[in-house]
């Protein structure tokens, strides 16, 4: 919390108050900061009444030259002690700086009953749980049974803290759900809000659950094991902050589905599970044909709901003609909102008999979860009329009932369509001997004594190439030293302990002593004394010397990419001048 004065004038200065906290139980402490951008004299504190001053004050400057401009900050801080509950006052403190009297602003401060856990100053764990938040949101909490819903796990991070690494530690199972998952190619940090606080969060995954039972169903919580920088109020050299690292542990913690079975008052006969808003209907690729010829009818169900978890419709058709089992097809695809497209069964039909055949009227029955209704869809009839064909002479009528199950006579003409005299011709004899192929299979051993040839002229070339072949091992012996460093690349203190390690197995190798118990001087004292030039002895130093600062001040990603290309030139060029 930042309270504060600041002067509008030529010299800018800045003089302001900042507490740790603005409320606090009585068993807590109170870390109470005034800030300057210059130095000043004559610094008088408030009295701090409803509060016992436990220590202070202890000063802090941080002064530091950026681009040629100075930066320069002064920190006076106590530590205080709330001694009665209420609302108590940080009165404004003065100081004199220029010549001239600035006086910080009053700051109140609430302070309550006891806490269970008391502390002055928020460990970096304490910062961590406060600024990183797995959130599972879930869109409806009391659907009906069958109807879709989804959950969104969102990872919800402070601008105070900074997010370095973070993996699953399992992933939730959800049982009594139909589920498909939504995936997330490459998350994205987006501006947002916690609680009425602004945070940074990221999608980590996206799911649709349709559930197959009814009653209170659990989905089981998702767990990350999160890496974190958090900044600390100690500054380096430089004045820049510096972070600690610590891992935590986040859940998005059980959520409960209350699902609600759909009614039976006036559910059809037949109804098959269908849940959402659907269209129905029943075509044929054509309705007048001859008999053998054949034509597709497709029973079709398009719409949003759960499309790929209820039975279709069978067509009930004349026994008249022959039908073949119905190929399903799908095309469906699924968003957050549920599954979207259309589902059919295409049935492949051929008449044996000239007449006119009804394909009778099928119904579909769906739930509106929306209108919490059931809705039936009623087909067309549609009537197929064979022109040109045999007689059934066991049918009376022109229409066949569709249900009295009629024998086929078949008659000679049922199958003209097949070809019975194909037009085929004998296969010559052909001799393997004396042919063209055994010709060529004798003549290949002299066209392979060339290609011999040529390949041992270019071995013995690259073998006579001793520069060519020197720079070669020493790329590879580099590799194999800094193999273990690039496998932690983006992970600063993994990636320099395997850089040093690396570094000094090498000199251990090559120059056969223990590199580690010598310092940076005694170091380049010897590969100086192995005619090491200037340039790659310092280069080699220079990495030392970045693994060390490493344990102390944050760094890049793309600081850590040019030290490891760094220590793959670095290792090559010692190792073709020793």
């Amino acid at each position: 919390m930042t309270c504060g004065l600041w002067a509008q004038e030529e010299d800018a200065v800045t003089f302001e108050v900042q507490v740790s906290k603005d409320k606090l139980g009585i068993n807590e402490r109170l870390r109470v900061e005034f800030v300057m951008n210059k130095d000043g004299d004559n610094f008088t504190p408030p009295d701090f009444e409803g509060f016992r001053v436990l220590m202070g004050p202890s000063t802090q400057i941080s002064s530091s030259w950026i681009n040629g401009v100075r930066s320069y900050s002064k920190s006076l801080t106590y530590f205080l002690q709330p001694t009665v509950q209420g609302t108590a006052t940080i009165k404004q403190a003065t100081i004199e700086i220029g010549g001239k009297i600035y006086k910080s602003t009053a700051k109140k401060i609430t302070i309550g009953p006891a806490v269970d856990k008391p502390s002055s100053e928020k460990t970096v764990d304490d910062v961590a749980d406060e600024s990183l938040h797995l959130v599972a949101e879930v869109s409806k909490t009391n659907p009906y049974l069958n109807e879709a819903i989804s959950v969104v796990y969102k990872l919800y991070v402070s601008p105070n803290i900074s997010v370095s690494n973070y993996h699953p530690l399992d992933n939730p199972k959800y049982n009594n759900f139909w589920s498909h998952d939504i995936p997330v190619s490459r998350p994205t940090a987006e501006n947002g809000s916690y609680k009425g606080k602004p945070y940074r969060y990221v999608v980590l995954k996206r799911i649709v659950l349709y559930p197959q039972k009814s009653g209170k169903l659990e989905i089981e919580p998702l767990s990350l094991e999160v890496s974190i920088d958090v900044p600390t109020n100690k500054r380096d050299f430089f004045g820049q902050r510096i972070f600690t690292q610590t891992n935590k542990i986040v859940s998005a913690g059980k959520r409960t589905i209350d699902v609600k079975s759909l009614p039976t008052a006036g559910r059809p006969a037949d109804f098959s599970g269908a849940v959402g808003s659907f269209d129905f209907s029943v075509t044929t690729s054509k309705t007048n044909l001859n008999a053998t010829e054949s034509l597709q009818a497709r029973v079709q169900v398009s719409g949003k709901g759960n499309l790929k978890l209820f039975k279709l419709p069978e067509l009930n058709l004349p026994s008249s003609l022959e039908v073949y089992e119905p190929e399903f097809e799908e095309n469906v695809r699924t968003t957050l909102s549920g599954s979207q497209g259309k589902v059919s069964d295409n049935y492949t039909i051929v008449p044996s008999f000239k007449g006119k055949y009804p394909v009778p009227s099928i119904s579909f029955s769906y739930f509106d979860p929306k209108t919490e209704k059931y809705n039936t869809i009623n087909s067309k009839e549609i009537v197929i009329d064979v022109i040109q064909g045999p007689n059934n002479t066991a049918s009376s009528g022109s229409i066949p009932s569709s249900g009295n199950r009629q024998s086929v006579e078949v008659t000679g003409n049922l199958f003209n369509f097949i070809k019975l005299k194909p037009n085929l011709s004998a296969i010559g004899t052909d001799y393997f001997f004396g042919s063209t192929r055994f010709f060529l299979w004798m003549s290949l051993p002299l066209l392979l004594i060339p290609i011999a040839i040529l390949f041992r002229k270019k071995r013995k070339a690259i073998a006579d190439d001793v520069a060519g072949n020197k720079i070669k091992k020493a790329n590879r012996l580099a590799r194999k030293y800094l193999s273990t460093a690039k496998k932690a690349l983006g992970n600063k203190d993994a990636f320099y302990v395997a850089l040093e390690k690396g570094l000094h197995n090498y000199l251990k190798a090559k120059l056969k002593i223990e590199t580690s118990e010598f310092s940076k001087d005694k170091i380049a004292s010897l590969l100086a004394q192995k005619q090491v030039d200037d340039a790659t002895n310092e280069g080699f130093i220079g990495l030392l010397k970045n693994c060390e600062m490493a344990r102390y001040s944050p760094f890049s990603d793309v600081q850590m990419q040019q030290d490891y290309n760094k220590a793959s030139e670095v290792i090559s060029q010692i190792d073709k001048q020793l």
